[in-house]
């Protein structure tokens, strides 16, 4: 059956996809950078509180995936620190100038891995060379590569979803970027044995009191009242589509996607 991973920017929201039905959580910090390796207090407490996977994300800035010697350092020892406090999985990625998997440095991060699971993050829908990098993460024992197919959405580049996926051997490829419950079944019907959502919604601050005219970052255009959490509803509601498809009957039309979708159009809305 395929698997759910949730991307959780905080304790609360990883919490809340766990008691919802995740099968895994990718755990990070700042939503608005794409995700940054979180602090050394989450990690504690999502150790300690959550029984499901935890892989946490090793990305030291926002940005490229070409680093500096010194954030080289940073990922090493991040993901040293991650290997130690015992969780099974880590979340990173990088590469060279030329937009190729940097492999050396890749290298040692997974020599500093040893033990866990590493998921090659969305670095992969940088690379030049798409097939030339899943071959190399998987000389490297890559378990999976998180991509949107090249593309700006997964839906978007689910052909090159598909072919890799159809390859006889190598990591697992999970879409990820724009999963949500409307297009679930699209991954599903295509064969992806993974797929990655935040399932977020945007909630209020808990402030009476708010500062106009005055924002924490360089967007001034950005709500600081306003904040992105799970919607455990939505969580539910995948993990829910994601166990019927196993019981939905083989399709009869013309169109081998079409009786499923019908049978599942209640719970997506389309």
């Amino acid at each position: 059956m395929p698997t759910l991973e949730i991307c959780c920017y905080g304790l609360d929201c990883a919490l809340a996809a766990t008691q919802a039905g995740a099968d895994r959580i990718e755990l990070c910090a700042a939503p608005q950078e794409g995700g940054l390796t979180t602090s050394l207090g989450v990690l504690r407490e999502a150790r300690s509180q959550i029984s499901i996977p935890v892989h946490p994300i090793v990305r030291p800035r926002s940005g490229d995936f070409c680093y500096s010697e010194q954030e080289f350092k940073i990922m090493l020892s991040d993901i040293a620190q991650i290997r130690d406090m015992g969780f099974p999985g880590v979340v990173t990625g990088i590469l060279c100038p030329e937009g190729l998997l940097d492999k050396p440095r890749m290298q040692k991060l997974m020599t500093v891995a040893k033990g866990m699971a590493v998921t090659f993050h969305r670095a992969f829908d940088l690379c030049s060379n798409p097939y030339r990098t899943y071959h190399e993460l998987a000389e490297l024992g890559v378990a999976r590569i998180l991509t949107s197919g090249q593309q700006q959405s997964a839906e978007a580049g689910i052909s090159l979803l598909q072919e890799l996926t159809a390859m006889a051997a190598g990591p697992i490829i999970m879409a990820g970027a724009g999963v949500r419950l409307s297009n679930l079944p699209k991954f599903l019907d295509a064969g992806i044995k993974e797929v990655h959502s935040s399932a977020s919604r945007q909630v209020p601050s808990a402030m009476r009191y708010c500062k106009a005219g005055v924002s924490m970052c360089s967007d001034k255009m950005a709500d600081e009242y306003l904040r992105t959490e799970v919607d455990p509803s939505v969580v539910e509601a995948m993990q829910t589509l994601i166990r019927l498809q196993g019981d939905v009957p083989p399709p009869t039309t013309a169109d081998p996607h079409s009786h499923r979708l019908d049978y599942l159009s209640g719970l997506t809305g389309n």
